[in-house]
């Protein structure tokens, strides 16, 4: 290392998913990392690529594009079991208590929730090492949860959320990535000043519209049709089953069709969904490679974010951006108390419906389909916002302040 390098202040970034992980929080903390390593020393306590290849092969500690990456092995059983998954949460963890101590000293660390008990492992570094902590929250644990119905919120749980809160509010500072986010942490006593809103990301560089000769189009042969699309993961939070009971609704439509790109936790009960209502308007199709997100993400006339009042305070749904960024409207049922609602009607870059309702989606679908010009206005202000707002260079900018504005206040 050398000298000018020795006086940049040391950032550990704590999270399983980092490069080549292609899930969406290993990908942006990875374009984080590597947007602040001129300005400091980065590293990252990280689990096993989810994909070993030959030119990714295992290492314990590895350099790439100016971040160390330490990794730690831990347990990898099938994701698709609770229990198992659950099993190499806790396996990741404690390799991480073991490991935090034989990384180079930080100066301040910074944990995600993947998994959700990273906090306690950051905290009790804190207690050791005196470091500074940041909490960096793209989901807020067990809140979430809860809001799915994927666990009760029983004594334990009320615990263990009570204990989460309690290392949060001893955090130098805390990042979300929305008001309703941050909302949720003030009213659960964090104070204000610590709290930091930073949104996520497209790359405006990478993802740009593509107005003819679309290669995902060509692809699926879907012509001149009107495509209504779903872009990411098929998971629970989604709660998409409404937008395949509103393509019931228009398969009197031949011009419009419903596109669902992505895997997911729910798309074989999606599948099974559509099979059942007898539905030829509906593809699924898999994840696109990255070069071909531009085309993918374009290809849709209106694409659909799904976001539902208890799961509005918990996430930001990250697809937003890259949707903005290929300049294409899109239509959500989020609630009007919501930072997603606020954004699609102050900046008319989309459509609002109120949840609930797949005749509301349908109706809102043939509004849009039967005013090109509109759509058209919308997505060169969806364009125009990305670029402005919700670019790479910006969140690494806001991030790299707020963490020199942390050091300032430990040597003052």
């Amino acid at each position: 290392m050398s000298d000018t390098d020795s006086h940049k202040p040391r950032v550990l970034f704590l999270n399983r998913s980092y490069w080549p992980d292609t899930e969406a929080t290993g990908q942006l903390l990875t374009a984080l990392c590597e947007g602040l390593a001129d300005e400091f020393e980065i590293h990252v306590l990280a689990g096993q690529p989810n994909v070993t290849t030959s030119e990714v092969e295992f290492q314990q500690t590895a350099q790439r594009n100016g971040v160390t990456i330490h990794r730690v092995k831990h347990s990898t059983f099938p994701k698709s079991n609770m229990v198992l998954k659950s099993l190499n949460f806790i396996s990741f963890v404690r390799a991480c208590r073991r490991q935090i101590h034989q990384v180079p000293q930080p100066d301040i660390v910074v944990f995600e929730t993947d998994p959700f008990l990273l906090p306690f492992v950051a905290d009790r570094f804190r207690r050791k090492t005196g470091s500074q902590v940041i909490g960096y929250l793209q989901d807020i644990y067990p809140d979430l949860a809860i809001a799915l119905k994927k666990i009760r919120n029983s004594w334990p749980i009320r615990q263990l959320r009570k204990r989460l809160f309690d290392v949060y509010r001893r955090c130098d500072r805390m990042v979300v990535l929305s008001t309703d986010m941050r909302q949720l942490l003030l009213d659960d006593g964090i104070e204000k000043n610590r709290v930091r809103i930073i949104a996520n990301w497209a790359d405006t560089q990478q993802v740009v519209p593509i107005e003819t000769d679309n290669r995902f189009r060509e692809k699926f042969g879907l012509g001149e049709k009107f495509v209504a699309m779903y872009s990411g993961n098929l998971g629970l939070t989604q709660r998409l089953e409404e937008f395949v009971e509103a393509a019931a609704l228009l398969q009197d439509d031949p011009e419009i069709q419903f596109v669902f790109i992505g895997r997911g936790a729910t798309r074989p009960d999606l599948e099974a969904q559509v099979e059942s209502l007898g539905l030829s308007n509906v593809l699924f199709c898999d994840y696109q490679p990255l070069e071909e997100l531009s085309h993918s993400l374009s290809a849709g006339n209106l694409h659909l974010i799904p976001l539902t009042t208890e799961i509005s305070r918990c996430l930001m749904p990250s697809k937003l951006y890259g949707i903005l960024a290929a300049g294409r409207p899109y239509l959500t049922n989020a609630p009007s108390s919501s930072e997603l609602y606020r954004v699609t009607e102050e900046q008319e870059v989309g459509f609002t419906v109120e949840a609930g309702s797949s005749q509301r989606i349908a109706d809102a679908i043939r509004t849009a389909k039967a005013d090109p010009d509109r759509l058209a206005a919308m997505g060169r202000r969806a364009r125009k916002l990305a670029e402005e707002e919700y670019t790479r260079e910006l969140s690494i900018q806001r991030f790299g302040q707020m963490l020199h504005e942390i050091q300032s206040d430990s040597q003052a």
